[in-house]
C-alpha cells in the first residue's frame, strides 16, 4: 500500500459575495489588458522579480505533484544570440515549406516571419522544459501524469504573473524545438516546451488591435 500523504488545515480566503464580485470583475479588467509583445527593451529585470514570477509559476497543480517542470533563465547575451540563430534557422524552415498556405495566411494580419530579433533584445529569456519522467538517485525512472496540461497551466499562471509584475511577454513555438535542449544542455528527460522572452515594451511598441469572445460565445451555461 501506497505511504499516506500528510495533510493540513486549509488555509485559504474567503470574501463576502459583494466583495467577491468586486475583486473577480477587477482582475478580468487587469487581466484583460495584458497582450502578447514582440518589440521589446533592453532594459534589465531585477533577479528577484523573475525569480518570483516563476515561483508563482511553480505553485500550479501538477497530475500527482509530479511538478514536470524546469524554467530556464538565459540571461547571459552570447547565449541568447545563439538561441536566435537557432530559432531562426527552424522559423525559416517552417514560414518556407513547413507551414500550410492556410496557416501562413493566417499569420499575414500580423506580419510575422522567420526573423525574431526579441529573443536577442530581450534581457531575458524563459524557456519552458517538460519532463516526459523523472529518474530518482539510483537512476530509476518514474512515471509522470498530464504533463503537457500541467505544465500549460504553470505557463498561464507565469504570464499572469508577468503581467502582474507590469511586464511583458511572448509565447514563441519555433516547433520543432530539440535544439532548446541542447543548447542549454538539458537531460534526456526534459522537453521544450516553450520560450518566452519577457521584459518592459519597448517605447513605442504598438500590438494588432484584436478582440476578445465575449460572455455569449465563451461561455455555455447548463
Amino acid at each position: 500500500m501506497a505511504e499516506s500523504s500528510t495533510f493540513i488545515p486549509y488555509p485559504g480566503v474567503q470574501f463576502e459575495e459583494e466583495e467577491m464580485i468586486r475583486r473577480s470583475r477587477e482582475y478580468y479588467e487587469f487581466m484583460n489588458k495584458r497582450r502578447s509583445v514582440r518589440t521589446f527593451s533592453d532594459r534589465p529585470v531585477p533577479k528577484e522579480v523573475i525569480e518570483n514570477i516563476l515561483r508563482t509559476a511553480g505553485t500550479a497543480p501538477s497530475g500527482a505533484h509530479k511538478e514536470p517542470w524546469t524554467f530556464c533563465v538565459v540571461q547571459d547575451g552570447e547565449l541568447r544570440k545563439e538561441v536566435r540563430r537557432l530559432a531562426e534557422e527552424e522559423e525559416y524552415r517552417n514560414y518556407n515549406g513547413r507551414m500550410s498556405d492556410r496557416w501562413l495566411k493566417d499569420l499575414e494580419p500580423f506580419g510575422t516571419d522567420h526573423i525574431k530579433p526579441f529573443i536577442e533584445v530581450a534581457p531575458a529569456l524563459i524557456v519552458v522544459f517538460k519532463h516526459s519522467y523523472t529518474t530518482d538517485e539510483a537512476g530509476k525512472r518514474a512515471n509522470n501524469y498530464y504533463v503537457n496540461e500541467s505544465v500549460g497551466i504553470a505557463v498561464g499562471m507565469m504570464l499572469a504573473a508577468v503581467h502582474n509584475a507590469g511586464l511583458v511577454a511572448l509565447t514563441h513555438t519555433p516547433s520543432p524545438m530539440n535544439f532548446l535542449e541542447k543548447a542549454l544542455d538539458r537531460p534526456p528527460n526534459e522537453k521544450a516546451y516553450l520560450n518566452i522572452p519577457i521584459g518592459y515594451p519597448a517605447e513605442g511598441t504598438e500590438v494588432p488591435e484584436l478582440t476578445r469572445k465575449g460572455p455569449d460565445k465563451l461561455i455555455k451555461w447548463y
